[in-house]
């Protein structure tokens, strides 16, 4: 294969694996209430992080075993007593998938600890949005390859997001090479995708937003001045993860913001890396707060950028101006 093509189809392969791992764990959590650890930040770690980290991890070193992976998670709690039974159910929920040892397991989610990177590296979110997925609504698992600092390829699978004029319940995944468009397709169903495109719309009025389901995670209140300046007349629309981005790409919204809740805060880069080529690829518009293009060249965080703003790119500088105008910077 030449260019990213062997990349782009081992990245979708795992996030369907991630996908499917996740959907199992989910409707036991359905079924039984959640199973968790809790980390420094108290939100809460579930089986399909873990096994969905190892699953990735996994497909991608037995097809790039040189690519580092940077991801959310690390094996360290699974190594305590306490984590003895938890670590037994990723287990449980890995036998489809070869019945890796719990040493290989451990070593297929710590693949996802590096650190130290430069030139080539994969980025993975496990879940990107672990609260939805744990409440039942959206969640994603994002990966992308980065490549001197330039978002290559990327893979975006969103379980619980169907795609419009397809069957329920199926979900939908996203991918994207650096300059050769984006497309989706039903997850749950093999086959080719179909190209997708960002939204036409120029009447501002009639934009239709999408911002982060959790307060902490974006200013909410800047975002609501931001709709009534511009005179959009419908409410944002609040989903956990970047299915906001895949939302965007395949044209039911026309802008995401990502708003900064606080000065030093600074977004980390599995959380954007997949969903801004997907978005940039269906020819939408990926920026910070201060029109700064993306830089995922800079360690494990966005460090030179502030906020996040996706639009599908028709009025994108005058919701920077708009931002700037109520003091966001």
């Amino acid at each position: 294969m030449s260019g990213h093509e062997r990349e782009l189809e081992v990245a979708v392969e795992a996030v369907r694996r991630a996908a499917r791992v996740c959907r199992s764990v989910q409707a036991k959590i359905a079924a039984h209430g959640p199973s968790t650890l809790a980390k420094a930040d108290q939100s809460p770690v579930t089986v399909a992080d873990f096994a969905s980290q190892a699953l990735v991890c996994q497909t991608l070193l037995d097809a790039f075993p040189d690519d580092p992976v940077v991801a959310e998670e690390d094996a360290d709690a699974l190594r305590q007593p306490d984590g003895e039974p938890l670590l037994a159910t990723i287990r449980e929920e890995l036998r489809p998938f070869g019945a890796p040892a719990d040493r290989e397991i451990l070593s297929y989610i710590d693949r996802g600890c590096a650190r130290q990177h430069a030139g080539r590296f994969w980025t993975l979110d496990p879940i990107d949005g672990t609260k939805g997925f744990l409440r039942g609504d959206q969640y994603a698992i994002a990966l992308a390859l980065v490549v001197d600092g330039r978002v290559t390829v990327a893979a975006l699978a969103c379980p619980s997001l169907d795609l419009p004029g397809a069957a329920a319940g199926l979900g939908s995944v996203y991918w994207a090479v650096h300059g050769g468009g984006a497309q989706a397709a039903p997850l749950s169903a093999d086959g080719p995708g179909r190209p997708i495109a960002v939204s036409r719309e120029r009447d501002v009025a009639r934009f239709r937003t999408c911002e982060s389901f959790e307060a902490g995670h974006s200013r909410h209140d800047e975002s609501a001045r931001l709709v009534e300046m511009l005179g959009i007349a419908a409410a944002p629309v609040r989903l956990d993860s970047q299915a906001k981005y895949a939302v965007v790409a395949r044209g039911d919204a026309e802008m995401y913001l990502r708003l900064p809740t606080r000065k030093d805060y600074r977004e980390k880069i599995w959380d954007h890396a997949a969903g801004a080529l997907v978005v940039q690829e269906a020819g939408g518009t990926v920026t910070d707060v201060r029109g700064r293009p993306l830089d995922f060249g800079r360690g494990h965080e966005l460090a030179g950028n502030r906020g996040v703003v996706v639009t599908h790119g028709l009025e994108h500088a005058r919701i920077l101006a708009a931002l700037r105008e109520i003091g966001v910077e």
